[in-house]
């Protein structure tokens, strides 16, 4: 089906049945991030019955245990960061933007970390339109990555920041957090990002945990942005996004 979206201004043009989904979906083999142990995925049992099919129950029903932050492509909102857990639940207020995919390889520092600057996102993104940015550090498979204990690639807290003096309310990347792994619970990027304390940004997300498969090109796209439905300061999530072209 093609249809028109008219976004900052301009009127793009996509198919609803050509798309890429950037979700890692939470599985017992699914990523690991902080520290944590594999998310469970086990069937209710009791004396008198069992909610697996292939053993004789009527239906298969079963109980999740996990954790957004570390079992897959999640989406949070200041809450996660703040005192009071503002859920993201209610914070997102679009969950239809014109993104910009740019692909970025993180920058070796002097102490060894690996950090995405400004200056390396700063053309593509504020010629782009777009108030969704997604960043692709890597075309690997990191499907079942365990990130724990890496010290993984960041964002430079100042990048956060004048991508919020930008106005992008979704930020998504591949990585288990826009911040350092161990930072003494500073946490810059998100706070910069999210303009924490003086002017809270609510309606802004961060989405980690992503997967862009490299057959996807850097470029233009419509971002549907589906989150799971929990009262909580993050949530499993689903990014979509959509090539366009302007009409």
């Amino acid at each position: 089906m093609q249809l028109d979206a008219h976004l900052n201004g301009i009127t793009y043009r996509f198919d609803s049945e050509i798309f890429y989904d950037l979700s890692i979906p939470i599985d017992t083999t699914g990523p690991l991030a902080w520290y944590l142990d594999e998310a469970q995925i086990e069937a209710v049992r009791d004396e008198n019955w069992v909610g697996v099919v292939a053993e004789g129950g009527s239906v298969n029903f079963r109980n999740i245990h996990f954790n957004p932050h570390g079992h897959g492509t999640h989406t949070e909102g200041p809450g996660h960061v703040e005192s009071e857990v503002h859920s993201i639940d209610r914070a997102v207020k679009s969950y239809h933007e014109l993104a910009v995919l740019v692909s970025v390889e993180p920058r070796v520092t002097e102490n060894g970390d690996r950090v995405i600057f400004w200056d390396q996102l700063e053309s593509v993104v504020t010629g782009s339109n777009a108030k969704a940015v997604i960043l692709r550090t890597s075309s690997e498979d990191r499907r079942h990555t365990n990130w724990s204990n890496t010290n993984p690639p960041y964002l430079d807290a100042h990048a956060a920041a004048k991508m919020a003096e930008l106005g992008i309310l979704h930020l998504l990347l591949d990585l288990p957090s826009v911040d350092r792994e161990s930072d003494g619970g500073k946490l810059a990027a998100h706070k910069a990002y999210w303009q924490i304390p003086n002017s809270t940004r609510y309606n802004a997300t961060i989405t980690e945990l992503i997967y862009v498969p490299a057959e996807v090109a850097d470029d233009i796209y419509l971002l549907n942005l589906q989150i799971g439905p929990f009262v909580n300061d993050a949530a499993p999530s689903r990014p979509v996004i959509y090539p366009v072209r302007k009409v």
